[in-house]
């Protein structure tokens, strides 16, 4: 089996394409598990700065087959035409899929390097794919081992230790810009009660903001503020928490974005200064609010221009670490990959002794000669086994482990079969919430 993916980032193309790609995004993977047949896994990761697929296919040859498929649907779900979304995103095969995996996962190739929020992200991504049936056995195992490589860097590395992530970089920014910095004094609206929201309402009691007020416009904030704090608001009593606020957050990525025009009609009376932190991906604030007097708009662009950069020595020890995990990580999915070739070959080698051993005690029956000879004859066959077993890791360490599977066929008309994909999990998950209301 072989793993690839499809990667379109903010590195690459602009973060209002990715939005649009990422339309859909939460029925690509059945749709392609459904609709080709070259494709036995999927596993979706959609942030607000990403969008990227990782499948499982039979063999190389079938990639491309599988990355056309996916461009198709990905242009039915978003509305875009398949020649730009094929342009948006790049290919990984190989150990690159796994070297990317490992590196976002922790946290080296976000918009704020270090942040810690993409390895929830990652892990949810995966939780979903089991939930949903499309998570291939070799794809549960390089997530599962890309958010171990996350926790490594955490712990090993000052990455870790400085707490970074896209909301904590906004809420500098915001600090910087406003006239007041105490955020004690500070009448904060949240929009959106995914993730991100979550994190950020953790972020604001830390820098002492207690006037906190939560809107969903899916009905989600009593819920949400139960657990967290904060008031509850409704289409009735937003607009007045608007006018009263001197920050808004908008996290919810929904269809209901706030307009210029409504932005001024409910501040006509307020003479204080807004600043506006737009952290969804598709914009929960009309662009034109930075464009208002008394309004600074901060978006995801501006988190990423104002990102610190990290210690050099502090970036080589997490690549080190990313490096050597993906390097381990290979090494075994190439061992593992002939051990189904290893287990046929012994079948088939046992088979042949025993149906020998048969006749032997057909023709003389259950005797002590009997005992002796199958004694011996297993014996043989163990020493006849071990040079092929050994050549089989050493292919495998060399990424030749196809060419010893095509030998089996070829000389004994051994097929070797793949490994069934992993069981779906059974924690239950809220696709809806995180998919919606997560950037």
């Amino acid at each position: 089996m072989v793993l690839f993916s499809l990667v379109a980032t903010h590195a690459d193309i602009d973060l209002e394409t990715v939005a649009q790609l990422s339309n859909g995004s939460s029925e690509l993977a059945s749709a392609a598990l459904t609709d080709s047949p070259v494709v036995s896994g999927a596993v979706v990761l959609a942030t607000c700065n990403r969008y990227e697929i990782y499948g499982e296919t039979g063999n190389g040859d079938d990639i491309e087959a599988a990355r056309s498929a996916l461009v198709s649907q990905i242009s039915e779900l978003s509305g875009l035409n398949e020649q730009l979304v094929s342009r948006s995103f790049a290919t990984h095969t190989g150990p690159d899929v796994t070297r990317h995996l490992f590196a976002v996962s922790a946290g080296l190739d976000s918009a704020v390097v270090g942040e810690r929020e993409i390895a929830g992200q990652v892990r949810r991504a995966l939780i979903t794919a089991q939930q949903e049936g499309t998570a291939s056995s070799g794809l549960v195992r390089l997530f599962q081992a890309a958010s171990k490589t996350a926790k490594d860097v955490g712990a090993q590395t000052a990455l870790g230790s400085r707490g970074l992530s896209i909301v904590s970089v906004a809420l500098d920014l915001a600090t910087d810009l406003a006239e007041n910095d105490d955020w004690s004094t500070k009448n904060v609206v949240v929009f959106g009660t995914g993730a991100y929201a979550g994190a950020t309402m953790s972020l604001l009691r830390e820098r002492g903001c207690t006037a906190i007020s939560v809107y969903s416009s899916s009905g989600r904030a009593e819920a949400f503020v139960a657990t967290r704090g904060g008031t509850a608001l409704d289409a009735e009593t937003l607009p007045a928490a608007v006018a009263a606020a001197d920050v808004m957050i908008g996290c919810s990525g929904s269809d209901n974005r706030v307009e210029a025009a409504d932005l001024t009609r409910v501040r006509a009376q307020s003479n204080k200064p807004l600043i506006a932190i737009d952290l969804a991906l598709t914009h929960d604030f009309d662009p034109a609010v930075g464009e208002l007097d008394g309004v600074e708009l901060l978006t995801l662009e501006s988190v990423r221009l104002a990102a610190p950069q990290e210690q050099a020595e502090s970036l080589s020890q997490a690549s080190a670490i990313v490096t050597g995990a993906a390097s381990s990580f290979e090494s075994e999915r190439e061992a593992r990959s002939v051990d189904s070739a290893i287990v046929a070959l012994r079948r088939h080698t046992m088979n042949v002794l025993d149906a020998e051993m048969e006749k032997v005690r057909a023709r003389h029956g259950c005797t002590a000669a009997a005992e002796e000879v199958e004694f011996a004859l297993r014996r043989m066959v163990k020493q006849l086994l071990h040079i092929p077993t050994v050549r089989a890791r050493e292919l495998a360490a060399n990424g030749q482990q196809e060419e010893y599977v095509a030998a089996l066929e070829a000389l004994y008309g051994i097929q070797v079969e793949q490994p069934a994909a992993a069981p779906a999990a059974e924690c239950p998950v809220d696709h809806g919430q995180l998919r919606s209301e997560s950037a």
